[in-house]
């Protein structure tokens, strides 16, 4: 098992891809602290996942509740070696004038400064432990963005950006920071992001962007945060890994 005796962190993992990572990182060994929102979904996955998998309810706005998050896996698991900030939002699809100030606020403390809480209470004790892997989940749309989501993009763009800036900082702590940015997946904001009805002949019209002729599945990203937390990964740092099936090609 690749992250056997490891310990983790996931945010926004009661559904879609975290949901996913979760379960794939309890398979390959690791213990996980879930947090999210919606902690009756977090409770729910952490129960699927099985005994080395923690629910923890709270807003990864908040930076009472991320601090509460690396507590516990410090306070549960004796260490925190991994952390994946996968938690996202989208305003939806729509034209530019059309954003709210609430949901430009909105994407970018979720999509954003989350991740900055997140780095200001995790990098004190991976400094400590002399190692650590932060994993950001950005997205192809801060490479080759689709129209209608602007605001949303400039998130992901930040996300793809600070990843390499971080993984500069933090290198001489032994922590590498990388980021794998997703194409378009079937997850509960895929209206949000098409901005029309989710229907077969929708469905199509996106998927004839992808090269590989398909949109991301949840393992697909699960499977690059697991390889980007092993110790296979040891000398990576900075990398923006598409997983998108070609369409930033």
């Amino acid at each position: 098992m690749r992250l056997q005796g490891k310990s983790a962190l996931v945010t926004g993992g009661a559904s879609g891809f975290g949901a996913e990572i979760v379960l794939s990182y309890v398979r390959e060994g690791a213990s996980v602290v879930i947090l999210d929102l919606n902690g009756e979904g977090a409770a729910k996955i952490a129960a699927e996942a099985g005994k080395t998998a923690i629910a923890v309810a709270g807003d990864v706005t908040k930076k009472a509740d991320i601090e509460k998050a690396v507590k516990a896996a410090v306070d549960n698991f004796g260490k925190l070696d991994i952390v994946v900030n996968n938690a996202g939002w989208t305003f939806r699809n729509k034209p530019l004038l059309d954003v709210t100030e609430e949901e430009f606020d909105k994407v970018f403390a979720i999509n954003v400064k989350s991740i900055f809480l997140m780095t200001n209470a995790v990098v004190p004790v991976m400094r400590q432990q002399k190692s650590g892997r932060i994993i950001n989940i950005g997205s192809t749309a801060g490479v080759r963005p689709r129209p209608g989501l602007t605001w949303y993009n400039a998130t992901k763009g930040a996300v793809n950006l600070l990843s390499k800036s971080m993984a500069l900082d933090l290198a001489p702590d032994g922590i590498r920071v990388n980021c794998i940015a997703p194409v378009i997946g079937a997850t509960a904001l895929l209206e949000s992001f098409m901005g029309v009805p989710d229907t077969p002949e929708n469905r199509a019209k996106f998927v004839s962007t992808i090269p590989l002729g398909r949109m991301s599945k949840p393992s697909d990203i699960a499977n690059a945060c697991i390889y980007l937390g092993s110790d296979d990964a040891e000398f990576l740092t900075g990398v923006v890994l598409p997983v998108d099936g070609g369409r930033t090609i």
